[in-house]
């Protein structure tokens, strides 16, 4: 009966989906199918490229518009490929050294000494030294940009070769700047840098040409292992055009999305990664108008600002189906925002697709349909609510539009809109709204539940407030160390009695993780690679060290 209902549902997902396109719900298709012919006459028209050891060629998105200045945010959700990082994460997620050689935390949790190896050179000839690390960190600091340096009160260059890095007070996940932060140098560092980067990593910059390539080289004064391709030419396509580009034997790695993986592209190897790139429901947690953002913007929502709805909500999603019907295969159901991470709570985890069980949690939260137009109400309020979604995201589209099916059955009525980020930005504390997530770095978790890091942007967006969960992510982020601040990330999700997911607050209605999938020639070894943060595509150069060209 179970195989028959998915089945049944699946095929449902698949009309759906049909029906949405022919009703223009999708985005623009003259604009797709321009895009695509223009990738696809590229292809016939440019000779087969082959890979070797002096050069390949990916296309995996991953062009920074703002440029590659770690201060500025590059970097954060992989590795900086210029810079150096003072430690880094291997394929298992451990902690090892890269500039750094040493490092310590004060008994206070406040200071932290880091001792760096004295053999490292910028790509310009220069030395890097400690004074480069404290002026990487405090610029960072002051920059107010993506890379959050919040907490750090100073950072200072005791001596050549140690840095003091001084805290407002401790942080447990501050070990993650000294994985992420890229080591720029003091000495040209200007206002072109982020266009013009110079770094201690393995690979330095020869040409960008912005909106086409990327063109870097191995660094010959890298300190670490010599990476054994000398060339990297990275092709900014959008991800059809990354296919066509396959296809053609154009480039030996491309990032394509679940739906073009099933495919088979011959002399080419389907790499399939597993990622905490999630995408989930995030509900307004307040009732509505209850305060507005800085920007003047709405704050919450009635329907949603229910416990029974977004609980029920919860445990009527098919999680599997979404993956099988939405992402072909490659993914996973999701429950939170850590998954398959040392600090994700498995006790949090549901048995979801229960029908049954989310029309007894409405009915015992005084919801009913007492005039059977299948919309279940109280006290007037009919449960209904908008699903906005990026309008150029097609998984974001189609899991918008089927879990608004899925929750039909139970009395809530889900509207599906699709908008640019400049239209749901006003939008977004008073809407439900399908966001994409997935980080290493448990901060990001703490942002997106953390009462006080609601301030009208897309930090806690739905302005989720807890007492007692606040209380745990402080005692979470106020740990001496990320292995000691484990229990308490977990008990923030669930400690048996109370928590931030389903069992909980429901705060969120997680959905699936994504596999991110890729071609990979043949001839190519990239070894292998970490659970991916967000983003498909740049991360799985996180050891493109360690790639080698197996053909001759």
């Amino acid at each position: 009966m179970q195989i028959f209902k998915r089945k049944r549902l699946l095929e449902v997902l698949s009309v759906l989906l049909a029906s949405c396109a022919i009703a223009s719900c999708t985005p623009n298709p003259t604009d797709s199918n321009t895009a695509d012919s223009t990738a696809d006459s590229t292809a016939e028209s440019s000779p087969a490229q082959s890979g070797s050891a002096e050069q390949i060629v990916l296309a995996i998105g991953g062009e920074s518009e703002e440029g590659y200045d770690p201060t500025l945010g590059w970097g954060r959700y992989g590795a900086p490929l210029f810079q150096s990082t003072l430690l880094k994460r291997d394929e298992n997620l451990n902690i090892v050294n890269d500039l750094a050689t040493d490092y310590t935390v004060s008994e206070d949790g406040k200071t932290w000494t880091v001792t760096i190896r004295e053999d490292a050179i910028f790509s310009d000839g220069k030395p890097l030294t400690a004074a480069d690390v404290a002026y990487t960190f405090n610029k960072a600091a002051q920059s107010g940009g993506l890379t959050d340096v919040t907490q750090l009160e100073k950072a200072t260059a005791v001596d050549n070769k140690t840095v003091e890095l001084t805290l407002k007070k401790p942080q447990s996940t501050f070990v993650n700047r000294l994985i992420t932060l890229g080591i720029v140098p003091e000495h040209a560092h200007g206002k072109d840098y982020a266009r013009n980067p110079v770094g201690s990593g393995p690979y330095k910059m020869v040409q960008w040409d912005e909106g086409q390539q990327l063109i870097v080289e191995a660094n010959p004064d890298y300190y670490g292992e010599a990476p054994d391709i000398q060339r990297l030419v990275f092709l900014f396509v959008e991800e059809d055009g990354a296919f066509a580009a396959a296809k053609s034997r154009q480039v030996q790695v491309a990032a394509v999305p679940q739906s073009l993986a099933v495919q088979t592209i011959q002399g080419m190897n389907l790499r399939d990664v597993i990622s905490v790139d999630n995408r989930g429901l995030m509900f307004p947690y307040l009732p509505a108008n209850s305060k507005k953002t800085p920007d003047g913007d709405p704050v919450g929502n009635d329907v949603t600002a229910d416990l029974a709805i977004r609980q029920a909500a919860n445990y009527a999603i098919d999680r599997q189906a979404l993956v099988d019907g939405i992402l072909e295969g490659y993914g996973s159901p999701a429950y939170g925002p850590v998954s398959g991470l040392a600090w994700e709570e498995t006790k949090a985890d549901i048995e979801d697709a229960q029908i049954e069980k989310a029309k007894e949690i409405l009915a015992e939260g005084g919801w009913a349909d007492s005039d059977g137009d299948g919309i279940v109400e109280k006290n007037g309020l009919k449960a209904e609510f908008t699903v906005l979604y990026k309008a150029d995201d097609s998984i974001r589209q189609a899991l918008a539009l089927a879990t608004a099916e899925m929750l039909k059955p139970i009395g809530i009525q889900a509207n599906v809109e699709g908008k640019s980020w400049d239209d749901i930005e006003p939008l977004m504390h008073s809407n439900v709204v399908v966001f994409g997530w997935g980080s290493h770095d448990q901060t990001e978790m703490y942002n997106l539940y953390y009462s006080k890091a609601a301030q009208g942007d897309y930090n806690n967006a739905g302005y989720y407030a807890d007492p007692a969960i606040d209380s745990t992510l402080d005692l979470a982020m106020g740990a001496p160390s990320e292995a000691e601040a484990v229990t308490y990330w977990k008990a923030a999700q669930w400690d048996g009695k109370q928590g931030m997911t389903t069992k909980g607050d429901a705060a969120w209605a997680w959905l699936v993780n994504l596999n991110h999938t890729y071609f990979v020639d043949e001839c190519l070894d990239i070894g292998k690679s970490q659970i991916e943060p967000h983003g498909h595509g740049w991360p799985i150069t996180a050891n493109i060290t360690e790639w080698k060209w197996t053909c001759k």
